[in-house]
């Protein structure tokens, strides 16, 4: 939890989805890696609405924390 903590995490546990941004700053990764994972990934749902990508909140946090 420590990674994102300069987000606001009331914001983030309202919502049921992550943003890449959001996933690159809990895997410390840039945003171009975070997007390609999300775009070869099969660990955990993506959603893609229009050009937006969003991440399934529940099933990235299963993925992450039973790594």
């Amino acid at each position: 939890m420590n990674q994102i903590s300069c987000m606001k995490l009331e914001e983030i546990s309202d919502r049921q989805t992550y943003t890449v941004k959001e996933i690159a700053k809990i895997l410390g990764v840039s945003e171009r890696t975070a997007y390609h994972h999300c775009s070869t990934t099969k660990n955990f749902k993506v959603l893609k609405v229009g050009r937006c990508v969003r991440v399934h909140k529940q099933s990235f946090d299963k993925w992450f924390y039973n790594c």
